[in-house]
């Protein structure tokens, strides 16, 4: 990559990738943006920053900002990540919505290679089994930006590296089977209640229905503080009277204190949408 001035280059690019996905670099990130678009600048004979930014803006460029896209927000993730979150989830929220006996909808945001979605189900599969509702009835939309990331969390398919990281071996056993090539592909009992779709969380999620749980974990860390807000604003009115917010463990609900009650469980927080918040 060549810069004919890199600090004025790296502005733009910063202010370009806010703009496009909502995701804030520090000034410290320029080794990671030429690491991440070495590729896509040598694929699409992009010479500069600035080029990269015009080409991406213009109609024909689209293809350049998917990869663009892609490239700045494809991040590694764990199965059972944090593992607090899936506890509170089979301890604390399903016990209590299952209730209603209702269908159960769950949203995970940011999804990037499907271990969360994934993990979520392979906990609710649990829950069924091991409490008197086996016959829960539930559905999980799981989004990401990346079309790239879509395209394998569909397919469900690992290799024993990835499997191994996080997975309890009786979970890999019970839930994965022997694919081509070595790798390990999930059951269909775990994908049949998982759609995935693309969606940039900077823009309208009305599309994607209403959920008594959220899951956006680590991923608003990225994003500016009045972006955050907005985002969880937006949040806010996806769920369901009731409903619960998943954030990651560096993440707060700041600012939000009029619109979600914290809930304290043995394995952490959790968030619950107020029933009667105050008007914004």
């Amino acid at each position: 990559m060549q810069y004919q001035d890199s600090s004025a280059d790296f502005d733009l690019f910063r202010g370009f990738l806010v703009e496009v996905c909502g995701i804030e670099l520090s000034n410290d990130k320029e080794y990671l943006v030429a690491s991440r678009l070495k590729k896509v600048m040598a694929t699409y004979q992009l010479e500069s920053l600035p080029d990269l930014v015009q080409r991406s803006r213009s109609h024909s460029g689209r293809e350049i900002l998917f990869a663009v896209i892609d490239a700045m927000t494809t991040n590694e993730t764990l199965w059972f990540r944090d593992r607090h979150p899936f506890i509170n989830l089979e301890n604390t929220i399903l016990p209590e919505l299952s209730k209603n006996n209702s269908p159960i909808k769950i949203w995970s945001a940011a999804c990037s290679s499907g271990q969360e979605p994934y993990s979520i189900a392979m906990t609710i599969e649990q829950y069924t089994e091991n409490s008197s509702n086996p016959s829960l009835n539930y559905s999980i939309v799981a989004t990401d930006v990346s079309e790239s990331m879509l395209d394998k969390c569909r397919q469900g398919i690992y290799d024993e590296y990835a499997v191994g990281r996080g997975l309890p071996e009786e979970m890999k056993e019970r839930y994965f089977h022997p694919d081509t090539n070595g790798v390990l592909k999930i059951n269909n009992q775990i994908r049949k209640n998982i759609r995935f779709k693309a969606k940039n969380l900077i823009e309208s999620f009305r599309d994607l229905g209403r959920f008594d749980v959220v899951f956006c974990r680590n991923v608003l860390i990225y994003f500016p503080h009045s972006v955050k807000l907005d985002i969880l604003n937006r949040i806010f009115e996806s769920l369901l009277p009731g409903g619960y917010l998943l954030v990651g463990g560096s993440e707060s609900l700041a600012g939000m204190a009029d619109r979600f009650e914290m809930v304290s469980c043995r394995s952490g927080i959790i968030y619950r949408k107020l029933q009667h918040p105050q008007s914004h």
